[in-house]
């Protein structure tokens, strides 16, 4: 096992971090500060809403989370509100530079070899190849291709898929021939799922290469993009990890235009925000991504974590954890939001969708273990905590709307107390606060609708064609918000099954994702959403019969559940999708800025028409093999090689 960097090696690796970044430390404490602001008022009206005639242990609860949701919300607004400040002043996120940084970047020549890695397992070999495929035209079109190589790292465990997509890769290894070198690997098994098949490559290969970009097997990338990036790791030589911002495209069902709409208009703005205060210690998503291969196999090497899953052995998420060695390390890691031409694909359906969400959940969950680990930033840290509360929140907020019902019952069917039980000399009447209660609820919408406003807002000035037009970007916008609105108490219960299910000891197997728009089944729609129904309808019909006040207030919360199994059929309909499209709804600018990528298909021969059956796969170059040691992340560990570090420096 690697230990982890003793302390003067991190300074050393650290001097000089803020010299791009100016004012990062002034901007890091500003948005703290901003944030807790934030939840001290919104805990404060919350405290003075409940504390008349005495706060009861259900009324405590209800308090501490709120106050843990709350910090959330204002985390995510706060990033809204730097992102749209940045963007309004075309200032870049990291540098506060009004002149983009890649401009100055595009004239360095490219002296750094490659290599795009895309590991696959199990996945369509249409889907995998039309996507490199479309990527590999768009490098070759710069003139600068002959700088990387493509390697495709292959897991799958299905023979017939593996026969498939040996043809496949064939096919277009023969499409490519004499522009692009393209190299095709298969694993016997798939120890490490993603995370081990790129750390195999490394060993094996890591060392003939200086960067290597991520793809996953729906990825898209310009190959403009590609050189932007090699060029700013060139030119940025204390950072080990650039990562951009991927727009989810090529959607054609009904969530999965939505999904596609309010990424395009919101996700940019977002992005920016996030840049702003992460600054040199931002995460890694997992693709899109180009990352120094040298620092990567040095120190980003993942162990074994200690138990059983679902919490513990192969660490599932890998990326946040990658993210945070590197930084660990000294290493800084950056969100890229100029670099544009960077695109993946998602689940079409809520029902797909969900099941790739269990997964993250589960993956996510596994980080609260690794808030102690030893020498991390405390941005990384913070990337943990962030990730787990995506998916703990949605628990917490049921938690806390069940709770907040379950005492507007009790209250309603209790009689009032207006003497203590002690010695009492006037009467204790009890009163409710409307204006408190507006005044949280005006400051929750706020803190949740004013980004999507300001998205907007920033659209409508720029971007506006490329939705169709201002009005019909507004129209758009206030449909994806009824929808938002609608899903959101869906993913909320889904997402606090799956806490439930994780921290109950329950494990999930990460396979393939369905990327492909699919039609949710009546039955499938039935069977996972039916529970969620009958919850709506319980709740709604207890609280008509005993609080009948609150109806109106849980509105967007029961009839989302309600109608749960009806809306997810209604997220795979391509047929409304497309009514929508002939009406100039949900449109995304992507598609025509970048026609080329994301519309072109592959053909897996090249010119002469030669028959994919008959053509062998070539073999992949000589091995370069190198180290990549795992590293420690026990608090334990780190302190017995510590004390050795110690022993052994004493004896020189």
């Amino acid at each position: 096992m690697s230990g982890i960097p003793t302390s003067s090696a991190r300074l050393a690796a650290r001097r000089g971090q803020d010299a791009g970044l100016p004012w990062l430390a002034t901007r890091r404490a500003l948005f703290a500060l901003l944030v807790a602001l934030t939840t001290l008022v919104g805990t404060g009206l919350m405290w003075r809403i409940l504390q008349p005639g005495g706060i009861t242990p259900l009324q405590w609860g209800i308090l501490v989370l709120f106050s843990a949701i709350f910090a959330w919300i204002a985390v995510g607004f706060w990033t809204a509100v730097a992102g749209f400040l940045l963007l309004l002043a075309d200032r870049d996120p990291l540098t506060l530079a009004r002149r983009p940084r890649v401009a100055d970047e595009r004239a360095l020549p490219i002296t750094r070899r490659t290599v795009l890695a895309m590991p696959i397992h199990n996945e369509s070999p249409e889907q995998v190849v039309a996507a490199l495929s479309t990527t590999a035209e768009s490098l070759i079109a710069t003139g600068q291709a002959h700088h990387f190589t493509l390697f495709v790292l292959s897991d799958t465990t299905d023979p017939a898929i593996a026969a498939a997509e040996a043809r496949a890769i064939a096919g277009l290894q023969a499409g490519l021939a004499g522009r692009l070198a393209l190299h095709y690997r298969r694993r016997a098994g798939n120890a490490g799922r993603k995370a081990g098949n790129l750390a195999e490559f490394c060993r094996r290969w890591g060392t003939g290469f200086d960067f290597m970009v991520v793809l996953d097997a729906d990825s898209r990338m310009e190959g403009e993009t590609l050189l932007g990036l090699v060029r700013a790791l060139q030119a940025r030589p204390r950072v080990a990890l650039i990562q951009t911002v991927p727009l989810p495209v090529r959607q054609l069902t009904l969530f999965g235009r939505l999904s596609q709409f309010a990424a395009s208009l919101y996700a940019p703005m977002l992005a920016a925000g996030q840049s702003a205060w992460q600054g040199d210690a931002a995460n890694y998503w997992g693709h899109n991504a180009i990352l120094r291969l040298g620092a990567f196999m040095d120190h980003a090497g993942l162990p074994r974590l200690p138990g059983r899953p679902p919490l513990g052995g192969e660490i599932l998420s890998h990326d946040f954890v990658e993210a945070a060695l590197l930084r660990r390390a000294g290493w800084e890691v950056e969100l890229e939001t100029r670099l544009t031409g960077s695109f993946e694909e998602m689940p079409g359906n809520l029902l797909d969708y969900a099941r790739r969400d269990r997964r993250w959940t589960q993956g996510n969950l596994q980080h609260l273990r690794l808030l102690a680990a030893p020498g991390l930033h405390p941005l990384s840290r913070l990337h943990f905590l962030l990730g787990a509360t995506a998916f703990v929140s949605s628990l917490l907020w049921l938690v806390i709307l069940l709770a907040g019902s379950l005492d507007a019952v009790l209250i309603a069917r209790s009689e009032p107390a207006y003497f203590g039980s002690g010695e009492q000399l006037f009467p204790f009447w009890p009163r409710a606060r409307p204006e408190l209660i507006a005044a949280l609820l005006a400051m929750t919408a706020t803190l949740l609708l004013l980004p999507k406003g300001l998205g907007l807002l920033l659209a409508l000035g720029r971007r506006a064609a490329g939705f169709g037009g201002r009005v019909r970007l507004c129209a758009s916008a206030l449909l994806e918000g009824l929808a938002a609105i609608l899903l959101a108490p869906i993913m909320m219960a889904f997402h606090s099954a799956f806490v439930i299910g994780v921290l109950t000891g329950t494990s999930v197997e990460w396979g393939t994702q369905h990327r492909e728009g699919r039609a949710v089944p009546w039955r499938a729609a039935l069977r996972h959403t039916a529970p969620f129904a009958l919850l709506g309808a319980l709740w709604i019909a207890l609280v008509t019969w005993q609080v009948p006040v609150l109806v109106a207030w849980l509105a967007p919360v029961w009839v989302g559940l309600a109608l749960a199994p009806l809306l997810v059929r209604a997220s795979g309909s391509r047929r409304t999708a497309a009514g929508l499209e002939r009406v100039g709804l949900l449109r995304t600018p992507e598609p025509r800025a970048h026609a080329g990528l994301l519309e072109a298909h592959s053909n897996l021969a090249a010119g002469d028409a030669t028959d994919a059956e008959t053509l062998a796969l070539g073999p992949p170059p000589p091995e370069c093999h190198g180290e990549m040691p795992s590293q420690i992340l026990d608090r334990a560990k780190a302190v017995d090689s510590d004390s050795g570090e110690g022993r052994r420096g004493q004896a020189e």
